[in-house]
């Protein structure tokens, strides 16, 4: 079962990594990108920089999965 983030604004995948605290700057996001398997609503994803939209599922099969939710709770 996926965990839903609720975030408000904008975020990245690698903004994500660290607001999660799966990683700890834009530096580790890009290793943890290419060192791990980390899917963006079931397609591969390995850039950082990606822009995460409404609805977006994030799984990391060594982590966990997770939704996104922009807005208030």
């Amino acid at each position: 079962m996926a965990e839903t983030i609720i975030v408000d604004g904008e975020m990245t995948l690698g903004q994500f990594l660290n607001y999660e605290g799966i990683v700890e700057s834009g530096g580790q996001a890009k290793w943890f990108l290419k060192e791990y398997e980390v899917f963006l609503n079931g397609e591969h994803e390995t850039r950082r920089g990606k822009k995460l939209k409404n609805g977006d599922q994030i799984d990391i099969p060594e982590v966990g999965s997770y939704i996104i939710q922009f807005g208030e709770q």
